[in-house]
């Protein structure tokens, strides 16, 4: 079986590198021949949303899939009836506009902010009077890792920050004084099956992550969060790996949003779960069973940003495994990421908070 997956960044990579022992054979559809997944399987180059080599992609191809959520929707649908595509297309055209999700997670009653849809400076101002500071101004499509967003804090900033985005739709909604942020990866197979991941604790800074920890939260908090998963899995009837990002706010979660792929806060699971992500997403879209989501451990995951310390000092401690996706430098870049486990969370953390300074004292955050 050939899967195709658009975009070949280090998403792509790992899936191909966990899919390679199932049996599997892969196909990239990338704009440059230069990436991450290139060097791992074949690729076809040039825009992602071109009819000739997505046609191309899904007559190679016995399944399509995505490293990369923000295909343009009416791009598949010539192909959806040549090739299977997973996870559905309508999961990507939610996650793409963030004030559908916004209006999917009250339609399923999942709790969310406060926010309201914002076109021109007017609606800007009337959306801070309804829902008052500090609030958040997102473009609807196309953000991520911080991008596509400011933070408003006093009246005085909403014409800078209309501005700064560029005078595009955007979405306003109240900024969230969260104790934690959290996610949880879910994984729905052809046949309904569905497989829960542990919570995850992630710190991030400058909107980008920079440190999962998991297993996390009570059995309450994993609980309600796993309930969460599957009424969206089931409202999609997704195939594939799913993932949910939530502020935890006095015991109480609040959605953020949703990634339909695989997750940067999942990458631990390579090393610290009995079945990884990409490895499940490969068994769902390809109509395999699941594989078993157990944590094997306590499990920290470090992203290595902008610049690559020497892999000597991170592999120099037991029980730490790197991952370097062999990209260019680049400020803000995600170059690759060091996993460690431990076999309680105590370990786990004092092991984390010794790796973070040795590996680069300058660029690391402190550790939390």
């Amino acid at each position: 079986m050939t899967i195709g997956i658009v975009g070949a960044g280090q998403l792509g990579r790992m899936l191909a590198l966990a899919g390679y022992p199932l049996g599997l054979d892969f196909l990239f559809l990338d704009r440059s021949a230069s990436t991450p997944g290139g060097q791992v399987a074949p690729i076809l180059c040039g825009d992602l949303a071109s009819p000739k080599l997505l046609g191309q992609l899904a007559q190679r191809c016995d399944v399509v899939t995505f490293d990369w959520e923000n295909v343009p929707v009416t791009a598949l649908q010539p192909i959806a009836r040549q090739t299977r595509i997973f996870p559905p297309a309508k999961a990507l055209a939610v996650a793409q506009d963030r004030l559908r999700e916004k209006r999917l997670f009250e339609q399923l009653s999942i709790p969310t902010t406060r926010f309201a849809a914002v076109s021109s400076k007017r609606q800007l101002a009337h959306a801070v009077r309804a829902i008052g500071l500090p609030g958040v101004l997102k473009t609807r499509r196309l953000g991520y890792d911080g991008k596509g967003q400011v933070v408003i804090r006093q009246l005085s900033q909403l014409d800078a920050a209309w501005a700064a985005l560029g005078e595009a739709a955007c979405l306003y909604e109240n900024l969230v004084p969260f104790d934690d942020e959290v996610s949880v990866i879910g994984v729905r197979g052809r046949d309904g099956e569905i497989a829960l991941y542990p919570l995850n604790r992630n710190l991030h800074r400058g909107g980008i992550l920079r440190l999962t920890r998991a297993p996390f939260g009570s059995a309450a908090l994993t609980r309600r969060a796993h309930a969460t998963m599957r009424r969206l899995l089931e409202h999609f009837r997704y195939v594939g790996v799913l993932t949910i990002e939530f502020f935890v706010r006095k015991g109480r979660l609040i959605a953020n949003e949703i990634a339909p792929r695989v997750h940067n806060s999942g990458h631990w699971t390579i090393e610290g779960a009995v079945t990884s992500q990409f490895e499940n997403h490969l068994r769902a879209i390809a109509g395999l069973p699941l594989g078993s989501t157990r944590a094997v451990g306590h499990s920290a995951m470090i992203n290595l940003i902008g610049s690559l310390p020497r892999a000597s000092v991170a592999l120099a401690q037991p029980g730490v495994h790197w991952h370097d996706y062999r990209k260019e430098p680049r400020v803000g870049r995600k170059l690759g990421h060091i996993t460690l486990v431990r076999t309680t969370a105590s370990q786990r953390d004092v092991a984390a908070r010794s790796l973070v300074k040795q590996v680069d004292r300058e660029t690391w955050v402190s550790f939390q």
